[in-house]
């Protein structure tokens, strides 16, 4: 791995937009050439995306530049997937080729990378706005348009405590592709880990969580892109609702706990997730697809049941061991039981 950093961008059937993301990066990466790789994957687009990739390694051509074209159209997880394990870089960014990026990110992510020695996981700040109406969007655990809260610009905090406080208060946040640069060999550890994480549209979660267990994590204090809310490809799909709320999400908690997250806080993580669901979700999907409606609820009722029991169980061992008496305690109890039993008794002569 002599370079750096792999910047990857997935992309189907939207060839002007990845031209555009191509104009961005050709601006954005001089002056860090050498540490750089760029790798497109086209996931079999019908379009001129294949032009529009030649057009620009010709004109990169001062830079490594590799591109695949898939046979077959893998989906979109699959294909990110592809581009993380293609990685021969010390550190993988994957971007979406619409995600509106400022110039300086770049330098940063490389100063950053060249800085901290141990860096598992690197998040970049974003702010959030609507497509359709052009507001601000943010989730309503964040103040201000900036979707991570936690600055943690040194690396010093442990890894692990960082990605809880970020997950817990956003999994969008932590799901946002563009936002995360791993580090490769942890991330390609990960996905052995669990082979089937692209049938997941909450696995970068996962993917975060892991290189967080295994490093030092940045999280910048100042936005560095945007997030276009409301074009999510999951979002297009009939089942994306229920499967998100019911199965994705818990899927995931439980994947964090089998690498190395609490019991306590994943089964937390659970709890809240079941209070955050919608039932309208459940109820509208049983209409429409009875029997796939209650093989994906059933589940994730019974993983409820299990973590409140498991909760509840941890609450009443934590009172225990704050109320439960000291050693010193027990002994001056004791002598205080038998002081009057000496009092009383005759010496005998």
């Amino acid at each position: 791995m002599s370079k750096l950093l792999t910047i990857a961008i997935p992309t189907y059937n939207r060839a002007e937009l990845l031209d555009k993301q191509l104009t961005w990066l050709a601006r954005a990466i001089k002056g860090f050439e050498s540490d750089c790789e760029i790798l497109v994957s086209d996931n079999c687009s019908t379009d001129h995306t294949q032009e529009i990739i030649k057009k620009w390694q010709n004109q990169l051509h001062n830079i490594a530049f590799k591109s695949h074209k898939h046979p077959e159209n893998l989906g979109v997880m699959r294909n990110i997937m592809y581009c993380l394990n293609s990685a021969e870089t010390q550190y993988v960014w994957a971007i979406g080729d619409d995600d509106p990026i400022q110039e300086r990110a770049i330098a940063y992510v490389i100063n950053k990378i060249k800085q901290q020695q141990n860096l598992s996981l690197l998040f970049l700040n974003f702010s959030g706005r609507n497509k359709i109406t052009g507001l601000p969007v943010y989730p309503p655990t964040i103040i201000g348009n900036r979707w991570f809260d936690a600055d943690c610009e040194d690396g010093c905090r442990d890894g692990k405590e960082v990605f809880e406080h970020c997950f817990a208060k956003s999994v969008g946040a932590v799901i946002f592709l563009t936002a995360s640069i791993y580090r490769t060999d942890l991330v390609k550890r990960a996905l052995q880990h669990w082979p089937d994480a692209a049938e997941n549209w909450i696995s970068l979660a996962y993917l975060a969580g892991y290189c967080a267990a295994h490093g030092d994590v940045i999280v910048t204090k100042e936005n560095y892109l945007e997030c276009v809310v409301g074009v999510s490809y999951w979002q297009k799909e009939p089942k994306a609702a229920l499967l998100m709320q019911y199965k994705h999400i818990p899927e995931v908690i439980l994947k964090l706990q089998e690498c190395g997250y609490s019991k306590q806080f994943c089964r937390q993580m659970l709890l809240r997730n079941s209070k955050e669901v919608d039932v309208k979700v459940f109820l509208g999907a049983l209409r429409r697809w009875p029997v796939s409606a209650i093989k994906t609820v059933v589940p994730f009722v019974a993983l409820v049941g299990l973590s409140v029991f498991d909760v509840m169980a941890f609450k009443e061992m934590r009172f225990a061991e704050t109320h439960e008496p000291s050693i010193q305690e027990v002994r001056t109890s004791t002598n205080s039981r038998r002081s009057p039993a000496k009092s009383t008794t005759k010496i005998k002569s």
